[in-house]
């Protein structure tokens, strides 16, 4: 009942944060379901997109008013002819903003789309500030700063997993992962040079974080600002890529050690309902991260990245296999609300501290297995023949493109089903 409720309530712009919501109003009184907002965003429909992201964790976070069209990323679909006659270069997330004699003004780049937006949506106005004032020239500096180390951090992201690591370096010391994590390890050749410039890099941002008083990168407001939705949706991407195919688990214990300011930054987003809402999964950001960034290369360290890929792919026989176990090796899933709060309030499951948006470590995994459960049962039942479509196509005669083939290929829209499985699917 609770789900059908959030379902009943989505288009009226007033439920709860959902990655394919088509109109947010939040508490706006000067906005209805008859009388929509002027500016409309065009995403990705899939919620694979990282500016997108990043721009739709804005919105939630200021609560403002806003259409929201899903069209296809090129990776997974064609782009509807009515959005690429408005945005020839087809690119996402992109604003239309509709003038009082009903011209249509297009903007792209996610970036000038956030600083758009929080400079129409103004705190004299009632909403959450996102960047330091004009007048506040250290907060600007220390943004520009961050801006210029999300860059770096970007770049060395790309060269450690999209090419060749290239030789290791070698250290003395300490064996161990730790060893080598540091530069310390034993035996001669322990880290490429890419893998030492990433963790460099994230040294520094780790000390940025943990310069301020709390998780986030400014200490100015009690909420995320601008720039860290900035960072957390490619560090998002980070987290599985580098898992996956090099063996680095950021969310370990011993990444926790090294990197206190990042995992309690990580750790305070996943507490955040609106960020929940467009998280992915380890597994759904390493199938969907070659067809946007290219394929990338296994390295790092060999033993942890055969047992990271193969959980995360669920070809360890244990990860996804039932009875689930209650919690995930890598991806750490009771920092936060693992269901939807509306899901956890009709459970009666309450957050380690009393709160909504809290951590849910401590609570009873008997009660929190039925809700899940019964979460999942819902899903499926209410998407059932799109689901046992897009099951047939791992038939015999199913996955057949007779058009073209997309980078995406469990998102490929004209993937045929096999017809003869598709009703036992």
């Amino acid at each position: 009942a609770a789900l059908d409720n959030e379902v009943a309530l989505r288009p009226t712009g007033r439920a709860a944060p959902f990655v394919q919501n088509k109109l947010r109003l939040f508490d706006s009184e000067d906005f209805s379901a008859e009388k929509p907002p002027k500016i409309t965003l065009y995403r990705d429909h899939a919620g694979w997109c990282p500016y997108c992201q990043k721009t739709m964790l804005l919105i939630e976070e200021k609560g403002i008013p806003i259409n929201i069209e899903l069209v296809p990323m090129r990776s997974y679909g064609d782009k509807p002819t009515s959005f690429s006659r408005m945005v020839p270069s087809g690119l996402l997330p992109a604003l239309i903003v509709e003038t009082d004699d009903g011209r249509k003004q297009v903007i792209t780049e996610s970036q000038v789309i956030m600083e758009l937006l929080d400079q129409w949506h103004p705190p004299s106005d009632g909403y959450k500030p996102m960047l330091p004032d004009s007048n506040d020239q250290a907060g600007n500096a220390r943004y520009d700063m961050l801006a210029r180390l999300e860059r770096d951090l970007f770049s060395w992201w790309c060269t450690l997993i999209f090419r060749p690591e290239g030789p290791r370096l070698g250290g003395g010391g300490g064996g161990g992962l730790m060893g080598m994590l540091s530069g310390k390890g034993g035996g001669g050749n322990e880290m490429s040079g890419a893998m030492k410039g990433f963790l460099e890099c994230l040294d520094k941002v780790d000390a940025e974080l943990t310069s301020t008083k709390g998780p986030w990168f400014f200490d100015t407001a009690d909420h995320p600002t601008m720039i860290d939705f900035v960072y957390v949706s490619h560090v998002e991407r980070m987290l599985a890529s580098a898992a996956f195919w090099k063996g680095l688990d950021l969310r370990s214990d011993e990444m926790k050690k090294r990197f206190p300011g990042l995992n309690v930054w990580l750790e305070a987003f996943e507490k955040r309902e609106c960020y929940l809402a467009f998280k992915s999964d380890y597994f759904t950001h390493v199938m969907d991260i070659p067809p946007q960034y290219g394929p990338g290369y296994d390295g790092g360290f060999d033993d942890k990245r055969e047992q990271f890929s193969k959980s995360i792919t669920g070809r360890d026989g244990t990860s996804w296999s039932l009875p689930l176990p209650f919690d995930d090796e890598l991806q750490p899933l009771y920092t936060g609300p693992p269901l939807p709060l509306s899901v956890l309030d009709a459970a009666g499951i309450a957050g380690d501290n009393g709160k909504k948006e809290d951590s849910y470590q401590n609570a009873d995994p008997v009660v929190m297995a039925r809700a899940c459960r019964g979460m999942a049962g819902w899903k499926l039942a209410s998407n059932g023949e799109a689901v046992a479509r897009f099951a047939a196509r791992g038939g015999p005669k199913g996955a057949n493109n007779p058009r073209k083939t997309f980078g995406a290929q469990l998102a490929d829209p004209y993937a045929e089903s096999d017809k003869d499985v598709q009703p036992y699917a």
